[in-house]
C-alpha cells in the first residue's frame, strides 16, 4: 500500500457556526468533516469515477480536543487511511488552528454506491489510485 495524498481545505468560523458556549458547535465539525471529504473526492477522482460513484457516511468516530471561536480558523487535513474492504473505505480528517494545536480528528467510514443503481460497490484499487501518492 502506498502513502495516501493528504488534501488540505481552510474553514473559517462564522457567526453561524457559534453555539452558546461561544464556539464552533460539534454539528459543524461533522458538516466541516463532511465538506472537506466531499472537495477532496471532487478534486482527486478520476473523472470516469466521479460520474460512476458516489459516497455515504456510515459511520463517524470523533475526538473533540480543542476549539475556535467565530472570525478563527481551522485547518482541516484528509486522507483515506486504507485500501477499502468491500464496499467501504476509511478516511481520516483533522483539524488544527492557526498555530498548530489539535482541535478534532476523526475516523469516518463511507460506503461507496453506483451512481445508476444506487447499490453498493466494491471499492477496487484504481478508484483509491488518485488518493495515493
Amino acid at each position: 500500500m502506498s502513502e495516501p495524498s493528504r488534501f488540505t481545505r481552510t474553514f473559517v468560523a462564522e457567526p453561524i457556526h457559534i453555539d452558546e458556549l461561544g464556539h464552533v458547535n460539534n454539528t459543524v465539525w461533522v458538516q466541516w468533516i463532511q465538506d472537506i471529504a466531499t472537495s477532496h473526492w471532487d478534486a482527486a477522482a478520476l473523472p470516469e469515477h466521479h460520474a460512476q460513484f458516489f459516497w455515504v457516511v456510515i459511520r463517524h468516530e470523533i475526538d473533540y480536543r480543542g476549539n475556535i471561536a467565530a472570525g478563527e480558523s481551522a485547518i482541516g487535513e484528509t486522507w483515506i487511511d486504507d485500501d477499502g474492504k468491500g464496499a467501504k473505505s476509511v478516511r481520516c480528517v483533522e483539524f488544527t488552528d492557526e498555530n498548530g494545536k489539535m482541535l478534532v480528528s476523526a475516523r469516518t467510514t463511507w460506503a461507496m454506491l453506483d451512481r445508476e443503481s444506487q447499490r453498493l460497490a466494491r471499492v477496487r484499487p484504481d478508484v483509491l489510485a488518485p488518493f495515493r501518492s
